[in-house]
C-alpha cells in the first residue's frame, strides 16, 4: 500500500490536493482514500490529509500510517510539527521552501540523512494562479519524485478533475503543476 502524509495549514489546500490526487488515482482502477485530520477548523491552523493507495479494497481507515510521501506545504511546520513521526527508511519528503536542499537540511537537524525534495510551490502559485495555495504545484512535484504516473496523463486527469471551475482557473493550475513538476529539486 502507497500511503501519502500532507502537512499544511488550513487554507492551503491540502486536503483539495489530497482529493484531487485521489481522483485521479481512481481513473486507474485502483483503491484510493483521500482524508484529513483538523486540530482547529480555523483558516491558518495546522493539519494534516492523507493519500492511501492500493490495488486492494483499502479497510483501514487510521490517521495513523508509515508514509511512503510526506508533503510538506507550510514550511514553517518543517520546524514545528514532527514531520518525519512513523517514517519509513524510504520515505520521501516533498517541501515547499524557497532554501536549497541543504539550508534546509542544515537548518533542521531531524531531516539529516533523509530523502528530501525542494520547491518553491508558495512562490509557483503565487506566479501562476495568484494565490497562496501550493496544492496543485506539490501534486506536479510528487509526480516528478514518485514518478507515480507520467505528467501528461496526470495533467490530462487533473484537467477533469478541475473541469467545474472556469478555464483561466484550470489553465493557471496546469502551468503550475507543470513547473513545480520542472523545478523540484
Amino acid at each position: 500500500m502507497l500511503e501519502i502524509r500532507w502537512h499544511s495549514r488550513a487554507g492551503q489546500g491540502a486536503v483539495t490536493g489530497a482529493k484531487g490526487l485521489a481522483d485521479v488515482i481512481a481513473t486507474t482502477g485502483k483503491f484510493v482514500q483521500a482524508f484529513a485530520f483538523y486540530g482547529s477548523a480555523k483558516r491558518g491552523a495546522a493539519m494534516t490529509a492523507y493519500n492511501r493507495v492500493d490495488d486492494e479494497v483499502i479497510i483501514n481507515h487510521e490517521k495513523f500510517m508509515n508514509p511512503d510521501f510526506v508533503l510538506v506545504i507550510d514550511p514553517a511546520l518543517v520546524y514545528v510539527d514532527d514531520i518525519t513521526a512513523n517514517e519509513k527508511d524510504t520515505t520521501k519528503y516533498i517541501i515547499t521552501t524557497h532554501l536549497t536542499k541543504e539550508e534546509l537540511v542544515k537548518s533542521q537537524p531531524s531531516l539529516e540523512g533523509k530523502d528530501v525534495y525542494v520547491v518553491d510551490a508558495m512562490k509557483i502559485s503565487q506566479e501562476k494562479i495568484g494565490r497562496p495555495i501550493p496544492n496543485t504545484p506539490m501534486l506536479g512535484a510528487l509526480m516528478k519524485v514518485s514518478g507515480m504516473y507520467d505528467i501528461e496523463f496526470f495533467m490530462k486527469n487533473m484537467k477533469s478533475v478541475l473541469s467545474k471551475f472556469p478555464q483561466k482557473i484550470i489553465d493557471a493550475n496546469m502551468a503550475a503543476i507543470e513547473t513545480a513538476y520542472n523545478e523540484v529539486k
